[in-house]
Protein backbone atom coordinates (compact mmCIF):
# COMPACT_ATOMS: atom_id res chain seq x y z
CA UNK A 1 0.00 0.00 0.00
CA UNK A 2 1.27 3.30 -0.70
CA UNK A 3 2.84 5.12 1.81
CA UNK A 4 1.31 8.61 0.32
CA UNK A 5 -1.55 9.39 -1.74
CA UNK A 6 -0.75 13.29 -2.38
CA UNK A 7 2.19 15.50 -1.55
CA UNK A 8 2.87 19.25 -0.69
CA UNK A 9 6.15 21.62 -1.65
CA UNK A 10 6.48 23.99 1.59
CA UNK A 11 8.61 27.15 -0.20
CA UNK A 12 8.38 30.41 -1.02
CA UNK A 13 9.09 33.30 -3.87
CA UNK A 14 12.58 32.76 -5.50
CA UNK A 15 13.65 29.57 -3.77
CA UNK A 16 13.77 27.41 -6.59
CA UNK A 17 9.95 25.96 -6.41
CA UNK A 18 9.70 26.46 -10.48
CA UNK A 19 13.01 24.60 -11.18
CA UNK A 20 11.93 21.75 -8.04
CA UNK A 21 8.54 21.25 -9.54
CA UNK A 22 9.94 20.97 -13.21
CA UNK A 23 12.42 18.21 -12.08
CA UNK A 24 9.72 16.49 -10.03
CA UNK A 25 7.10 16.21 -13.32
CA UNK A 26 10.46 14.45 -15.46
CA UNK A 27 9.81 11.54 -12.85
CA UNK A 28 6.95 8.94 -14.84
CA UNK A 29 4.85 9.13 -11.74
CA UNK A 30 5.02 11.60 -10.64
CA UNK A 31 2.87 15.26 -11.18
CA UNK A 32 3.50 18.70 -9.58
CA UNK A 33 0.34 20.87 -10.55
CA UNK A 34 1.49 24.15 -9.84
CA UNK A 35 0.43 26.78 -6.39
CA UNK A 36 -3.07 24.73 -5.90
CA UNK A 37 -4.17 27.13 -3.38
CA UNK A 38 -2.63 30.68 -4.11
CA UNK A 39 -5.82 33.19 -3.39
CA UNK A 40 -5.33 35.05 -6.55
CA UNK A 41 -4.94 32.81 -9.11
CA UNK A 42 -5.43 28.38 -9.79
CA UNK A 43 -2.64 26.35 -10.33
CA UNK A 44 -0.63 29.39 -12.58
CA UNK A 45 -1.58 32.72 -13.13
CA UNK A 46 -3.73 31.66 -17.31
CA UNK A 47 -4.75 28.17 -15.98
CA UNK A 48 -8.68 28.15 -15.38
CA UNK A 49 -8.78 24.81 -13.42
CA UNK A 50 -6.29 21.70 -11.81
CA UNK A 51 -7.93 18.72 -12.97
CA UNK A 52 -11.36 20.12 -13.55
CA UNK A 53 -12.00 22.20 -10.30
CA UNK A 54 -12.08 25.75 -10.94
CA UNK A 55 -11.01 28.87 -8.84
CA UNK A 56 -14.64 29.83 -7.85
CA UNK A 57 -15.02 25.77 -6.59
CA UNK A 58 -11.59 25.53 -5.03
CA UNK A 59 -12.54 28.99 -2.61
CA UNK A 60 -15.90 27.54 -1.28
CA UNK A 61 -14.50 24.63 -0.74
CA UNK A 62 -10.37 23.92 -0.32
CA UNK A 63 -11.12 20.13 0.51
CA UNK A 64 -12.58 19.48 -2.85
CA UNK A 65 -9.30 20.51 -4.94
CA UNK A 66 -7.81 18.27 -2.69
CA UNK A 67 -9.43 15.07 -2.51
CA UNK A 68 -9.24 15.81 -6.21
CA UNK A 69 -5.77 15.66 -6.25
CA UNK A 70 -5.51 12.75 -4.08
CA UNK A 71 -7.72 10.27 -6.39
CA UNK A 72 -7.53 11.85 -9.70
CA UNK A 73 -4.43 13.08 -10.65
CA UNK A 74 -3.25 11.36 -14.08
CA UNK A 75 -0.34 8.86 -13.80
CA UNK A 76 0.86 8.49 -10.18
CA UNK A 77 1.35 10.48 -7.18
CA UNK A 78 -0.26 14.16 -7.45
CA UNK A 79 1.10 17.15 -5.75
CA UNK A 80 1.33 21.05 -5.43
CA UNK A 81 3.77 23.88 -4.06
CA UNK A 82 1.94 25.64 -1.36
CA UNK A 83 3.72 29.62 0.05
CA UNK A 84 3.10 30.61 3.20
CA UNK A 85 0.24 33.25 1.82
CA UNK A 86 -1.40 30.78 0.25
CA UNK A 87 -4.88 29.90 1.18
CA UNK A 88 -4.81 29.55 5.14
CA UNK A 89 -8.25 27.28 5.77
CA UNK A 90 -6.57 24.20 4.05
CA UNK A 91 -3.05 24.20 6.03
CA UNK A 92 -3.96 22.21 9.14
CA UNK A 93 -5.43 19.53 6.73
CA UNK A 94 -1.70 19.42 4.93
CA UNK A 95 0.45 19.60 7.95
CA UNK A 96 -1.29 16.99 10.18
CA UNK A 97 -2.36 14.04 7.32
CA UNK A 98 0.22 11.64 7.25
CA UNK A 99 -0.52 10.44 4.07
CA UNK A 100 0.17 13.97 2.16
CA UNK A 101 4.10 14.21 2.04
CA UNK A 102 5.47 17.38 3.09
CA UNK A 103 8.60 18.62 1.28
CA UNK A 104 10.46 21.64 2.64
CA UNK A 105 12.63 23.38 0.18
CA UNK A 106 14.52 26.02 1.87
CA UNK A 107 16.88 29.20 0.07
CA UNK A 108 19.27 31.41 2.00
CA UNK A 109 16.92 34.41 3.01
CA UNK A 110 19.37 37.02 1.62
CA UNK A 111 19.56 35.30 -1.57
CA UNK A 112 15.82 34.65 -1.70
CA UNK A 113 14.98 38.84 -0.97
CA UNK A 114 17.49 39.73 -3.37
CA UNK A 115 15.93 37.47 -6.28
CA UNK A 116 12.71 39.12 -5.52
CA UNK A 117 13.96 42.48 -5.70
CA UNK A 118 15.30 41.62 -8.89
CA UNK A 119 12.16 40.17 -10.18
CA UNK A 120 9.90 42.62 -9.38
CA UNK A 121 12.18 45.03 -10.77
CA UNK A 122 12.98 43.56 -14.18
CA UNK A 123 9.31 41.65 -14.40
CA UNK A 124 11.44 38.36 -15.48
CA UNK A 125 10.02 35.33 -13.11
CA UNK A 126 11.23 32.15 -15.42
CA UNK A 127 14.06 32.34 -17.27
CA UNK A 128 14.53 29.68 -20.34
CA UNK A 129 16.19 31.29 -22.61
CA UNK A 130 19.63 33.47 -21.83
CA UNK A 131 19.37 35.43 -24.10
CA UNK A 132 16.32 36.91 -23.41
CA UNK A 133 17.67 37.82 -19.75
CA UNK A 134 16.70 40.90 -18.18
CA UNK A 135 19.06 42.84 -15.30
CA UNK A 136 18.50 44.71 -12.73
CA UNK A 137 20.19 45.54 -9.00
CA UNK A 138 18.33 44.90 -6.11
CA UNK A 139 18.22 47.65 -3.25
CA UNK A 140 18.44 46.44 0.12
CA UNK A 141 15.71 47.82 2.06
CA UNK A 142 16.50 46.65 5.89
CA UNK A 143 12.57 46.93 7.72
CA UNK A 144 11.74 44.63 4.34
CA UNK A 145 14.07 42.13 5.17
CA UNK A 146 13.02 41.87 8.29
CA UNK A 147 9.65 41.60 7.63
CA UNK A 148 10.40 38.88 4.79
CA UNK A 149 12.72 36.97 7.68
CA UNK A 150 10.05 37.20 10.05
CA UNK A 151 7.31 35.49 7.47
CA UNK A 152 9.63 32.40 6.46
CA UNK A 153 10.82 31.97 10.05
CA UNK A 154 7.36 32.05 12.03
CA UNK A 155 6.07 29.58 8.27
CA UNK A 156 9.02 27.27 9.14
CA UNK A 157 8.24 27.18 13.21
CA UNK A 158 4.50 26.27 12.62
CA UNK A 159 5.74 23.63 9.80
CA UNK A 160 8.13 21.89 12.17
CA UNK A 161 6.15 22.09 15.48
CA UNK A 162 3.09 20.70 13.72
CA UNK A 163 5.58 17.67 12.10
CA UNK A 164 6.57 17.44 15.66
CA UNK A 165 3.42 17.29 17.29
CA UNK A 166 2.28 15.09 14.80
CA UNK A 167 5.20 12.41 14.83
CA UNK A 168 5.44 13.23 11.01
CA UNK A 169 8.79 13.73 9.28
CA UNK A 170 9.49 16.40 6.25
CA UNK A 171 11.84 16.15 3.42
CA UNK A 172 14.19 18.74 3.05
CA UNK A 173 15.73 20.42 -0.02
CA UNK A 174 17.99 23.47 0.03
CA UNK A 175 18.17 25.30 -2.77
CA UNK A 176 22.00 24.13 -3.93
CA UNK A 177 20.51 20.55 -3.28
CA UNK A 178 18.44 21.14 -6.23
CA UNK A 179 21.45 20.73 -8.94
CA UNK A 180 22.33 17.59 -7.73
CA UNK A 181 20.37 14.13 -9.63
CA UNK A 182 21.29 11.89 -6.36
CA UNK A 183 19.19 13.95 -4.15
CA UNK A 184 16.59 14.78 -7.15
CA UNK A 185 16.84 10.75 -6.89
CA UNK A 186 16.09 10.25 -3.76
CA UNK A 187 13.24 12.32 -3.16
CA UNK A 188 11.51 10.37 -5.88
CA UNK A 189 12.47 7.21 -4.20
CA UNK A 190 11.10 8.77 -0.45
CA UNK A 191 7.64 9.74 -2.39
CA UNK A 192 7.39 6.04 -3.28
CA UNK A 193 8.62 6.54 -6.98
CA UNK A 194 10.65 3.93 -8.52
CA UNK A 195 11.47 5.58 -11.53
CA UNK A 196 15.32 7.61 -11.58
CA UNK A 197 16.48 10.27 -13.50
CA UNK A 198 20.06 10.54 -15.38
CA UNK A 199 20.32 13.92 -15.44
CA UNK A 200 18.23 17.46 -14.77
CA UNK A 201 15.94 19.69 -16.62
CA UNK A 202 17.65 21.82 -17.84
CA UNK A 203 15.01 24.23 -19.79
CA UNK A 204 14.99 26.47 -16.48
CA UNK A 205 17.75 28.72 -15.91
CA UNK A 206 19.34 30.39 -13.10
CA UNK A 207 18.96 34.10 -13.77
CA UNK A 208 21.31 35.76 -11.49
CA UNK A 209 24.33 33.84 -10.66
CA UNK A 210 26.25 36.96 -10.10
CA UNK A 211 27.34 37.27 -6.41
CA UNK A 212 25.53 39.44 -3.96
CA UNK A 213 28.13 42.33 -4.13
CA UNK A 214 27.19 42.81 -7.85
CA UNK A 215 23.17 42.08 -7.23
CA UNK A 216 22.78 44.79 -4.11
CA UNK A 217 23.14 48.69 -5.32
CA UNK A 218 23.89 49.30 -1.65
CA UNK A 219 25.97 46.11 -0.75
CA UNK A 220 27.93 48.26 2.19
CA UNK A 221 24.70 49.61 3.84
CA UNK A 222 23.41 45.64 3.52
CA UNK A 223 26.28 44.17 5.17
CA UNK A 224 26.13 47.09 8.11
CA UNK A 225 22.45 46.55 8.79
CA UNK A 226 22.94 42.50 8.81
CA UNK A 227 26.27 42.81 10.96
CA UNK A 228 23.49 44.07 13.82
CA UNK A 229 21.27 41.46 13.74
CA UNK A 230 21.80 37.66 15.44
CA UNK A 231 23.86 35.74 12.30
CA UNK A 232 21.87 32.48 13.00
CA UNK A 233 22.09 29.74 10.32
CA UNK A 234 18.58 30.88 8.98
CA UNK A 235 18.88 28.20 5.79
CA UNK A 236 18.92 25.22 8.29
CA UNK A 237 15.55 23.90 8.77
CA UNK A 238 13.81 22.94 10.93
CA UNK A 239 15.47 25.00 13.12
CA UNK A 240 15.52 27.79 11.85
CA UNK A 241 16.44 30.61 14.19
CA UNK A 242 16.18 32.99 15.82
CA UNK A 243 12.31 32.92 16.44
CA UNK A 244 11.24 36.14 16.53
CA UNK A 245 8.23 37.97 16.85
CA UNK A 246 6.48 39.05 13.67
CA UNK A 247 5.27 42.52 14.85
CA UNK A 248 8.83 44.01 16.55
CA UNK A 249 10.48 45.19 13.53
CA UNK A 250 7.72 47.61 13.47
CA UNK A 251 7.90 49.08 16.63
CA UNK A 252 9.03 52.32 17.13
CA UNK A 253 11.03 53.89 20.21
CA UNK A 254 11.71 58.32 21.19
CA UNK A 255 14.86 59.54 20.38
CA UNK A 256 15.16 60.44 24.00
CA UNK A 257 12.45 60.11 25.89
CA UNK A 258 11.98 56.11 27.27
CA UNK A 259 8.90 55.10 25.06
CA UNK A 260 8.53 52.62 22.85
CA UNK A 261 5.15 52.71 20.87
CA UNK A 262 4.26 49.30 19.16
CA UNK A 263 1.39 49.99 16.57
CA UNK A 264 -1.41 48.58 15.44
CA UNK A 265 -2.16 48.72 12.13
CA UNK A 266 -4.12 51.25 10.40
CA UNK A 267 -4.49 53.00 13.60
CA UNK A 268 -3.69 56.60 14.40
CA UNK A 269 0.10 56.05 13.52
CA UNK A 270 0.79 59.13 11.97
CA UNK A 271 -0.27 61.16 15.03
CA UNK A 272 1.45 59.37 17.37
CA UNK A 273 4.73 58.98 15.19
CA UNK A 274 4.23 62.43 15.00
CA UNK A 275 3.94 63.34 18.83
CA UNK A 276 6.76 61.14 19.80
CA UNK A 277 8.77 63.29 17.30
CA UNK A 278 8.03 66.49 18.91
CA UNK A 279 8.17 64.94 22.67
CA UNK A 280 12.33 65.41 22.17
CA UNK A 281 11.83 67.87 18.74
CA UNK A 282 13.32 66.04 16.46
CA UNK A 283 11.59 64.87 13.30
CA UNK A 284 10.27 61.47 12.41
CA UNK A 285 12.93 59.82 10.81
CA UNK A 286 15.06 59.98 13.97
CA UNK A 287 12.65 57.85 15.82
CA UNK A 288 14.31 54.45 16.75
CA UNK A 289 13.06 51.44 14.95
CA UNK A 290 13.54 48.30 12.87
CA UNK A 291 14.42 46.15 16.85
CA UNK A 292 15.23 42.56 16.57
CA UNK A 293 14.21 40.73 20.05
CA UNK A 294 17.83 41.15 20.88
CA UNK A 295 18.06 44.92 20.23
CA UNK A 296 14.88 45.38 22.13
CA UNK A 297 16.20 44.14 24.95
CA UNK A 298 19.10 45.97 24.77
CA UNK A 299 16.70 49.13 24.66
CA UNK A 300 14.92 47.88 27.63
CA UNK A 301 17.99 47.40 29.48
CA UNK A 302 19.47 50.21 28.71
CA UNK A 303 16.51 52.49 30.20
CA UNK A 304 15.09 51.61 33.70
CA UNK A 305 11.64 53.02 34.31
CA UNK A 306 11.03 52.95 30.21
CA UNK A 307 7.17 52.24 29.36
CA UNK A 308 5.40 50.66 26.01
CA UNK A 309 2.01 51.62 24.84
CA UNK A 310 -0.15 50.70 21.86
CA UNK A 311 -3.09 52.75 20.42
CA UNK A 312 -6.49 51.45 19.85
CA UNK A 313 -9.03 53.01 17.22
CA UNK A 314 -12.93 52.18 16.79
CA UNK A 315 -13.24 48.98 14.61
CA UNK A 316 -14.81 51.16 11.62
CA UNK A 317 -12.86 53.91 11.70
CA UNK A 318 -10.24 51.51 11.37
CA UNK A 319 -11.74 49.75 8.37
CA UNK A 320 -12.76 52.44 6.69
CA UNK A 321 -8.86 53.27 7.13
CA UNK A 322 -7.56 49.79 5.66
CA UNK A 323 -10.07 50.09 2.74
CA UNK A 324 -8.93 53.07 1.52
CA UNK A 325 -5.41 52.90 2.25
CA UNK A 326 -4.91 49.27 1.32
CA UNK A 327 -8.02 48.23 -0.97
CA UNK A 328 -9.64 51.15 -2.92
CA UNK A 329 -6.01 52.81 -3.29
CA UNK A 330 -3.72 51.85 -5.77
CA UNK A 331 -0.55 53.99 -4.46
CA UNK A 332 2.57 52.86 -2.72
CA UNK A 333 1.62 50.64 0.03
CA UNK A 334 -1.61 49.54 -1.44
CA UNK A 335 -2.27 45.66 -1.59
CA UNK A 336 -2.67 45.45 -5.32
CA UNK A 337 -2.98 41.58 -5.41
CA UNK A 338 -5.37 41.58 -3.03
CA UNK A 339 -7.29 44.44 -4.89
CA UNK A 340 -7.21 42.53 -8.18
CA UNK A 341 -8.87 39.41 -5.84
CA UNK A 342 -11.59 41.08 -4.73
CA UNK A 343 -12.49 42.75 -7.70
CA UNK A 344 -12.40 39.29 -9.74
CA UNK A 345 -13.05 36.83 -7.31
CA UNK A 346 -15.39 38.53 -4.92
CA UNK A 347 -17.12 41.00 -7.16
CA UNK A 348 -15.88 44.04 -4.82
CA UNK A 349 -17.04 47.49 -6.49
CA UNK A 350 -14.37 49.21 -6.61
CA UNK A 351 -12.68 50.73 -9.67
CA UNK A 352 -10.16 48.84 -11.44
CA UNK A 353 -7.97 52.18 -11.57
CA UNK A 354 -7.82 54.78 -8.54
CA UNK A 355 -11.11 56.52 -8.11
CA UNK A 356 -11.81 58.69 -10.98
CA UNK A 357 -14.71 61.44 -10.67
CA UNK A 358 -17.35 59.14 -11.00
CA UNK A 359 -16.64 57.83 -8.06
CA UNK A 360 -18.94 59.49 -5.54
CA UNK A 361 -19.95 58.82 -2.04
CA UNK A 362 -22.98 56.20 -2.91
CA UNK A 363 -20.15 54.15 -4.74
CA UNK A 364 -18.46 54.53 -2.01
CA UNK A 365 -20.86 53.52 0.89
CA UNK A 366 -21.44 50.50 -1.55
CA UNK A 367 -18.10 49.16 -2.02
CA UNK A 368 -17.22 49.76 1.87
CA UNK A 369 -20.29 47.75 3.01
CA UNK A 370 -19.28 44.94 0.65
CA UNK A 371 -15.49 45.58 2.26
CA UNK A 372 -17.45 45.00 5.55
CA UNK A 373 -18.88 42.18 4.49
CA UNK A 374 -15.68 40.39 3.13
CA UNK A 375 -13.93 41.86 6.10
CA UNK A 376 -16.33 39.52 8.47
CA UNK A 377 -15.57 36.19 5.74
CA UNK A 378 -11.82 36.67 5.92
CA UNK A 379 -11.75 36.57 9.86
CA UNK A 380 -14.06 34.18 9.85
CA UNK A 381 -11.55 31.93 8.04
CA UNK A 382 -14.06 31.51 4.69
CA UNK A 383 -12.11 33.06 2.43
CA UNK A 384 -8.67 31.91 0.49
CA UNK A 385 -6.95 35.53 1.14
CA UNK A 386 -4.87 36.26 4.12
CA UNK A 387 -6.03 38.12 7.29
CA UNK A 388 -3.60 41.23 7.13
CA UNK A 389 -2.39 43.04 9.96
CA UNK A 390 -4.50 45.91 9.08
CA UNK A 391 -7.44 44.58 9.10
CA UNK A 392 -7.25 41.64 11.83
CA UNK A 393 -8.93 42.18 14.94
CA UNK A 394 -7.27 44.28 17.45
CA UNK A 395 -7.71 41.71 20.11
CA UNK A 396 -5.29 39.19 18.42
CA UNK A 397 -2.80 41.83 17.13
CA UNK A 398 -2.23 42.64 20.93
CA UNK A 399 -2.47 38.68 21.98
CA UNK A 400 0.67 38.28 18.79
CA UNK A 401 2.51 40.91 20.83
CA UNK A 402 2.02 38.49 24.14
CA UNK A 403 4.56 36.23 22.69
CA UNK A 404 7.46 38.75 22.99
CA UNK A 405 6.18 41.87 25.59
CA UNK A 406 2.56 43.10 26.25
CA UNK A 407 2.52 47.24 25.93
CA UNK A 408 2.36 48.84 29.64
CA UNK A 409 -0.85 50.14 28.39
CA UNK A 410 -3.41 50.30 25.83
CA UNK A 411 -4.82 53.91 24.90
CA UNK A 412 -7.93 54.79 22.83
CA UNK A 413 -7.33 56.90 20.22
CA UNK A 414 -10.32 59.15 21.33
CA UNK A 415 -8.43 59.79 25.07
CA UNK A 416 -5.28 59.83 23.56
CA UNK A 417 -4.58 63.62 24.14
CA UNK A 418 -4.97 62.79 27.98
CA UNK A 419 -3.02 59.49 27.92
CA UNK A 420 -0.21 60.37 25.57
CA UNK A 421 1.19 63.17 27.78
CA UNK A 422 0.04 61.99 30.90
CA UNK A 423 2.29 58.79 30.07
CA UNK A 424 5.25 61.13 29.10
CA UNK A 425 5.00 62.63 32.45
CA UNK A 426 5.29 59.69 34.17
CA UNK A 427 8.83 58.65 32.43
CA UNK A 428 10.33 62.21 33.46
CA UNK A 429 9.14 64.45 30.30
CA UNK A 430 7.94 68.13 32.22
CA UNK A 431 6.12 69.13 29.65
CA UNK A 432 4.91 67.34 26.77
CA UNK A 433 3.03 68.38 23.49
CA UNK A 434 -0.89 67.26 23.24
CA UNK A 435 -0.82 64.88 20.00
CA UNK A 436 -2.38 66.48 16.98
CA UNK A 437 -4.69 64.25 14.99
CA UNK A 438 -4.46 63.05 10.99
CA UNK A 439 -7.23 62.98 9.19
CA UNK A 440 -7.60 60.14 6.95
CA UNK A 441 -6.71 60.76 3.18
CA UNK A 442 -10.22 59.30 1.77
CA UNK A 443 -12.32 60.64 -0.85
CA UNK A 444 -14.96 60.50 1.29
CA UNK A 445 -15.12 60.61 5.03
CA UNK A 446 -16.67 57.87 7.07
CA UNK A 447 -19.31 60.32 8.52
CA UNK A 448 -20.30 61.07 5.04
CA UNK A 449 -21.21 57.77 4.29
CA UNK A 450 -22.05 56.34 7.89
CA UNK A 451 -25.25 54.75 8.71
CA UNK A 452 -27.11 52.32 10.61
CA UNK A 453 -25.99 49.48 8.42
CA UNK A 454 -22.45 50.14 7.99
CA UNK A 455 -22.67 50.21 11.92
CA UNK A 456 -24.15 47.05 11.89
CA UNK A 457 -21.60 45.37 9.62
CA UNK A 458 -18.86 46.99 11.05
CA UNK A 459 -20.09 45.11 14.60
CA UNK A 460 -21.20 41.51 12.91
CA UNK A 461 -17.37 41.47 11.56
CA UNK A 462 -15.85 42.83 14.31
CA UNK A 463 -17.76 41.87 17.51
CA UNK A 464 -14.53 40.38 19.22
CA UNK A 465 -13.09 44.45 19.42
CA UNK A 466 -16.23 45.39 20.31
CA UNK A 467 -16.83 43.29 23.43
CA UNK A 468 -13.05 43.45 24.17
CA UNK A 469 -12.24 46.31 24.63
CA UNK A 470 -16.07 48.05 25.15
CA UNK A 471 -16.28 49.81 22.11
CA UNK A 472 -19.79 51.70 21.37
CA UNK A 473 -21.33 52.29 17.98
CA UNK A 474 -19.33 55.11 16.33
CA UNK A 475 -21.68 57.66 15.13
Amino acid sequence: MPKFDCFVVFAEMRTGSNFLEANLNAFDGLSCLGEAFNPHFIGYPNAEDVLGIVQSERDRDPECLLTQIRVATPGGLGGFRYFHDHDPRILDTLLTDPKIAKIVLTRNPVESYVSWKIARATGQWKLTNVKKRKEAKAHFDAREFEAHVNGLQAFQVKILNTLQTTAQTAFYVGYEDLQDVSVMNGLARWLGCSAQLDSLNTALKRQNPEPLSEKVENFDEMQKALSRQDTFNLTRTPNFEPRRGPVVPGYLACAKTPLLYMPIRSGPEPMVTQWMAALDGVNTGQLAGDFSQGSLRAWKRERPGHRSFTVIRHPLARAHEAFCSKILSTGKGSFKGIRQTLRRVHALPIPEHEPGPDYDVNAHREAFTAWLRWVKANLSGQTAVRVDGHWATQAQSIQGMGDFTLPDMVIRETEAADYLPALAMQVGHAAPPDPEPVPTEAPFGLAQIYDEQIEALSQDAYQRDYLMFGFDSWG
